[in-house]
């Protein structure tokens, strides 16, 4: 499974004041944390400094990539901030995220047609938000085919069903439980990604609602997730489902993890 760090946004007090007033060590040590926790992509955020994204942003890539030695996931609707973010960063990078929003695709479809990427493509329609998993699939299926007739490689699209909190809506897990096992089915090739926090919103025990949401949806064929690879018990519930699923063969990455403290038998 394709793990995406997501701690490095600027939604979280520390890491906006890190950003503004230029703090590099603290966001450098905030990525490698999660990169020695197991994370394959770094997701970098700075859309909550609207005026500064274009800035902040191209900043935070330079940053993070002088710490860690992998790509990063480059979070902002702002072609702009995309483009000068794109133009510092080394290696092939996940954006996120194009959406069906006329005008989000008209803008970002030209940034993630013209480089290779892989790509979010978020069941976010122009007039309503999803609530069932039909509604979801039925976005999913025009972005994967608006995005591939574009030239996007099918392998290279990360379709996020859009995780919403059961707190406000309890058939919600369910819908994109379903979700994503209908696509995964439909488009064979195609990638699955959420995230993982937001379903919980609202809820006590936050982290295991989150544990028992990824183990389902892992089960339903998620192949990437969104989430904080540095939750020690999130992670071991990510191995021992991914060994059980028969995604782990010899049981070398569960051993592995159990071998150097990653994983307790508690």
């Amino acid at each position: 499974m394709l793990i995406v760090g997501e701690k490095i946004n600027t939604s979280t007090k520390s890491i906006a004041q890190a950003v503004q007033t230029g703090d590099a060590a603290f966001i450098c040590k905030v990525a490698r944390d999660q990169a020695a926790a197991g994370a394959h992509f770094i997701d970098v955020n700075a859309g909550t400094f609207l005026n500064e994204e274009v800035d902040y942003l191209p900043w935070l890539v330079e940053t993070v990539q002088s710490a860690v030695d992998i790509p990063l996931c480059l979070d902002s609707p702002n072609p702009e901030a995309l483009i000068k973010a794109l133009e510092c960063h080394k290696g092939e990078p996940m954006i996120n995220s194009i959406s069906l929003e006329e005008d989000r695709f008209r803008n970002l479809l030209p940034v993630v047609a013209s480089q290779p990427c892989k790509v979010v493509a978020l069941c976010m329609a122009q007039t309503s938000m999803p609530t069932t998993a039909d509604e979801r699939i039925a976005v999913a299926s025009e972005l994967i085919e608006r995005l591939t007739k574009a030239g996007v490689a099918l392998e290279k699209i990360f379709v996020d069903p859009l995780a919403q909190p059961v707190s406000v809506d309890v058939t919600m897990g369910s819908a994109v439980l379903q979700a994503i096992a209908v696509i995964m089915e439909r488009f064979s090739g195609v990638n699955t990604i959420c995230g993982l926090s937001n379903i919980s919103y609202g809820l006590p025990a936050r982290r295991l609602v989150n544990r028992t949401f990824l183990t389902l949806a892992l089960a339903h064929g998620l192949s990437a997730a969104i989430l904080d690879p540095t939750d020690k018990r999130l992670m071991a519930n990510l191995l021992t489902s991914e060994m059980l699923l028969g995604h782990d063969e010899y049981c070398t990455n569960f051993i592995d993890a159990y071998q150097s403290g990653g994983i307790e038998d508690d």
